[in-house]
């Protein structure tokens, strides 16, 4: 067992295969993050609810997820029979070893990151993760840092993969509206640390604002400004939480130059001030 070794952010060394149980996981409910490793987990038993980016999702028996670096992450629970299994690979890991199927699966992920496999699948990852857990805790670790290149690109490709054929009409193209709300949100998660304005945004797409607002509360039923937001408070409960990075700092690196507009920011939406919320 290597659940004292989850990490909240990142990785500590190349790469961590394990289990954790749902008693283990919900130690991490009170804490908001935002992850820079890479991470595949999968749903063994039990079930869960969590936030990721801005999207509560619930997760059971057989589903497997896929988390890029630059992912929010917020555990709500886990039931207490619960009993995932995972890999993380650090950032260090992705940025010396990833391909161009990176890319692809990047496309797939913006769409789905959480997949619910068959059983017959399911039991095959069951027994890999299992095999892959011995490799790693035996005397010495038949599981490296070389070995894992290959087997990430396995695991990426098997992602995009099982998500193009479990697809009805596996090409079936997005609608316009889901198109424009996915191109949104991905911009969000690069620039809301500077991009603080819609229209800095339709800017970009090449859109008049009036239309980018229309088709982001229409496809995700939020406002794009609330998007936003939502974005930058993350990333300041995250570091609020995490972090001993004075209050300044955390404003500053969320591109409020002036540290009191942050503080009647962050009350106006969460009811407390950062230091409130992070003496909580």
């Amino acid at each position: 067992m290597q659940n004292k070794n989850i990490p909240l952010l990142d990785c500590p060394m190349d790469f961590l295969v394990g289990d954790a149980s749902g008693n283990i996981l919900n130690e991490y409910a009170r804490f908001p993050c935002k992850i820079q490793c890479g991470v595949y987990a999968f749903m063994v038993r039990g079930n869960a609810r969590a936030t990721l980016n801005i999207t509560e999702k619930e997760f059971h028996q057989n589903d497997f997820l896929v988390m890029n670096p630059g992912t929010f992450l917020l555990i709500h629970e886990f039931s207490d029979d619960a009993l995932v299994y995972y890999v993380l690979l650090s950032s260090s890991f992705l940025e010396k070893y990833s391909y161009i199927v990176r890319t692809r699966l990047d496309m797939l992920q913006v769409e789905n990151p959480q997949l619910h496999l068959t059983d017959e699948i399911a039991d095959i990852i069951t027994r890999t993760f299992e095999l892959l857990i011995d490799a790693l805790n035996c005397t010495p670790p038949l599981l490296t840092t070389e070995k894992m290149v290959p087997l990430y690109n396995v695991f990426q490709l098997f992602c995009a993969d099982y998500l193009k054929d479990s697809q009805s009409g596996a090409q079936r193209p997005l609608d316009r509206k889901t198109e424009m709300y996915q191109e949104y949100w991905q911009l969000v998660s690069k620039h809301y640390q500077i991009w603080h304005h819609v229209a800095q945004y339709a800017d970009a797409m090449r859109i008049s604002l009036p239309h980018l607002c229309a088709t982001v509360k229409q496809a995700s039923g939020k406002t794009a400004g609330d998007i936003i937001n939502e974005a930058i408070l993350t990333d300041a409960k995250s570091q609020l939480k995490i972090t001993n990075t004075p209050i300044k700092g955390i404003a500053v690196s969320l591109g409020f130059e002036d540290v009191t507009f942050f503080n009647r920011f962050f009350k106006a939406r969460v009811g407390m001030t950062p230091k409130e919320y992070r003496n909580q």
